[in-house]
């Protein structure tokens, strides 16, 4: 979570690598922790580092405050946002350039309350339903990482959540599972094009750099940052964007080729125009990895996620590679 410049990544990840190995222990961590339940797990302790900050070092947001899309000024027109259309409200953007820096965002759409989250170390961006049985969840950053991807906490009960797939990991809530809402990356171009009666979520009243990107040549640097485990098989390049759905992955690589395919009852298509936020150090300057979007047969949006192939080869072992012919 912590590195700005990836050339100096390898030397930076050694030291972290000790510190972290020697501090994966629940008894440690009960001190910043004494209300999280560590005799319930669903994972290895042995894989959950240090990321570098400490419990709420990156500050998550509640109550986000919103502008019409009209009065928003500070976006380039090709940089991302994570989109949510819920029936019946205005559509709604969250800016990258404040989830680089904040990670989840806890929201109320209408009646919904909503969790939109974004790990910058595995591309992964995601809107889940706050909502747990009869509870509302409201998350925090934990400091922790696990396959390289952000550890999230709740609030309410102080478990841990892998936010790669919305399960609850360590505590009360190990096991759970938090419903994924549709969402997906677009550049504010495309929103405000679309929306053009929508909201973005306006700038949080942190002293962050906004708009730059603290992993400068991430997406292109040789290994992620703190991960371990093994490469993508086929050959894929581990910080390659795929297309996520449950457990099936197509490569960024394969659909900017075809622009639109068809198959396990999907419609994927990808379109340019969006930067990479994990390129330059200015966001809105970062390379066009373009948008994607994902609906069934029907044309309904489908959740979905597009993480690097590490982090699907990851979370996902056995999962399903749609590499084509």
């Amino acid at each position: 979570m912590r590195p700005s410049r990836f050339a100096a990544a390898p030397a930076f990840a050694l030291v972290a690598l000790f510190a972290v190995n020697a501090a994966a222990d629940p008894a440690q961590w009960s001190r910043e922790w004494p209300d999280t339940d560590f005799s319930q797990t669903t994972v290895e302790f042995s894989e959950i580092r240090s990321g570098g900050p400490p419990k709420d070092g990156i500050p998550a947001i509640w109550e986000p405050t919103h502008i019409p899309v009209s009065q928003e000024t500070r976006l380039d027109d090709r940089e991302p946002v994570l989109t949510y259309e819920h029936p019946g409200e205005a559509a709604r953007a969250y800016p990258v350039r404040y989830l680089m820096w904040h990670e989840i965002v806890n929201d109320v759409v209408g009646d919904l309350p909503i969790a939109v989250t974004y790990c910058p170390l595995c591309n992964s961006a995601m809107v889940f339903d706050a909502r747990l049985d009869e509870s509302v969840l409201t998350f925090g950053v934990s400091g922790k990482l696990r396959h390289s991807d952000m550890i999230m906490y709740d609030r309410e009960t102080h478990s841990w959540w892998q936010q790669a797939v919305g399960e609850g990991v360590v505590g009360r809530h190990a096991g759970a599972r938090l419903k994924q809402l549709p969402g997906w990356m677009e550049s504010w171009a495309e929103f405000r094009e679309r929306n053009p009666d929508g909201l973005v979520m306006d700038e949080p009243d942190w002293r962050r750099a906004y708009g730059q990107n603290p992993y400068v040549g991430y997406d292109s640097a040789p290994r992620p940052f703190l991960y371990l485990g093994d490469d993508p098989p086929h050959d894929i390049n581990p910080l390659a964007r795929v297309v996520r759905v449950e457990d099936r992955a197509w490569t960024f690589e394969r659909l900017r080729e075809a622009g639109e395919i068809r198959e396990a009852g999907l419609v994927l298509t990808w379109t340019p125009g969006q930067a990479s936020a994990l390129d330059s150090r200015l966001i809105a300057q970062g390379r066009d990895v373009g948008t994607v979007r994902v609906r069934d047969e029907q044309g309904s949006d489908v959740p979905h996620d597009i993480p690097f192939a590490f982090a699907f080869h990851a979370f996902f072992p056995d999962g399903v590679w749609m590499l084509g012919d």
